[in-house]
């Protein structure tokens, strides 16, 4: 139920009847008729025109059947109402007249409304039906060719506007299509040849890659899968798109400008529950150096202010074997990942802060096996 307004009047539906008119308005309606007109203007009443035409079908021969809904879809098209104009010269079709030039008028037409409507797929099945019909027929290459501009087809748009211009050389649209149709198509070409270079010099840079981890020794496991995959032995084999790093920065292991290897590092705060990432840790990098960069101020959350560059200790873990490995804060990012048990998982190296001697580290030791230095 509507609301009322300010003056307390419900406000009118819109499109609904003059509550002092809407006899004559229903009236107006074909369903609801209680006589025909004399005579139907069939552009002013195209609804009326077509039922009439529905009840008389039999006294009609099938191409004027077919004219008759085409003259109902033109009518829809000069109102914009294209959905309908297809409905109605989809009908005409059905019509099944044996003249093939009304025929390929309906397609082009219904061509034209399904353009409109951004149908281009089955706009450009129409114009080729109606090619087919009538191979001169101007209006289906022209919608042809747009179609096909649309769907991204420029070297077939570039042939439906040459074989219009054959039939017709000065016809302004097919020129334009062409031109346009070309340029795009040229600057298509472009891009592939662009991307395809940049295509070319990325897999050198992963293949540079690969091979600068393998000249080191490093070893990855590749993930997500099943099973874990030493790659100690195997880079040679391993894919060029499975080697990722699935940190929330989206920072991947990348060789600089003097071929030095720069990694993604993740530091872990266990107690805490903390993390930090270094988005690229150069391989000839102390750890202490970020260490001293990273607590140069206390963390928010280090309340009992216990996290000092020399109060920490780093370990990481051995996973397979359930072990840990205490790291030397001296030690260079290279030295670590080069130690026989450090696997690199998901293209992110990861460390283990602990504060020393604390109560914390010492219950979560006391369960593991510990290789210290």
């Amino acid at each position: 139920m509507a609301e009322a307004g300010a003056g307390g009047e419900a406000p009118r539906y819109r499109g609904g009847f003059n509550e002092d008119t809407w006899e004559q308005e229903l009236e107006a309606i074909p369903m609801f008729m209680k006589r025909c007109p004399a005579e139907i203007d069939a552009a002013r009443q195209p609804e009326l025109a077509c039922l009439q035409s529905l009840l008389f079908d039999e006294e009609r021969s099938p191409a004027e059947l077919a004219r008759l809904y085409k003259n109902e879809g033109n009518e829809y098209f000069r109102e914009k109402d294209y959905r309908k104009a297809v409905i109605s010269y989809t009908e005409g079709l059905r019509k099944k007249c044996e003249d093939p030039e009304l025929r390929a008028m309906l397609h082009t037409n219904r061509a034209a409304a399904q353009a409109h409507l951004g149908n281009y797929r089955s706009a450009l099945n129409d114009a080729i039906q109606a090619r087919k019909l009538k191979p001169t027929h101007l209006k289906a290459i022209i919608r042809g060719a747009l179609c096909h501009l649309e769907l991204k087809n420029f070297s077939e748009a570039i042939a439906w506007c040459e074989e219009g211009l054959q039939i017709d050389s000065k016809e302004k649209k097919l020129v334009e299509v062409r031109a346009k149709a070309d340029k795009l198509k040229r600057a298509e070409e472009r891009d592939a040849r662009k991307a395809k270079v940049m295509e070319r010099k990325e897999q050198c840079q992963k293949e540079s890659l690969l091979a600068a981890i393998k000249e080191r020794n490093i070893k990855v496991v590749l993930e997500p899968s099943n099973e874990e995959e030493e790659m100690s032995d195997g880079l040679a084999e391993m894919s060029l798109d499975g080697f990722h790093s699935d940190n929330a920065m989206g920072a991947k292991v990348h060789l600089d400008a003097d071929g030095n290897l720069n990694w993604p590092v993740l530091f872990l705060y266990p107690e805490h529950e903390q993390t930090d990432f270094i988005a690229a840790f150069h391989e000839n990098t102390r750890f202490i150096d970020h260490l001293m960069v990273m607590f140069a101020e206390l963390p928010p959350w280090d309340l009992e202010r216990k996290y000092l560059p020399d109060s920490l200790e780093l370990y990481f873990e051995d996973e397979e074997k359930a072990e840990m490995y205490e790291v030397n804060p001296e030690h260079t990012l290279l030295q670590v990942l080069q130690h026989q048990r450090y696997f690199v998982k998901a293209g992110t190296p990861t460390v283990l802060a602990f504060v020393k001697h604390s109560p914390f580290s010492k219950k979560y030791f006391s369960s593991k096996k510990v290789h210290r230095l």
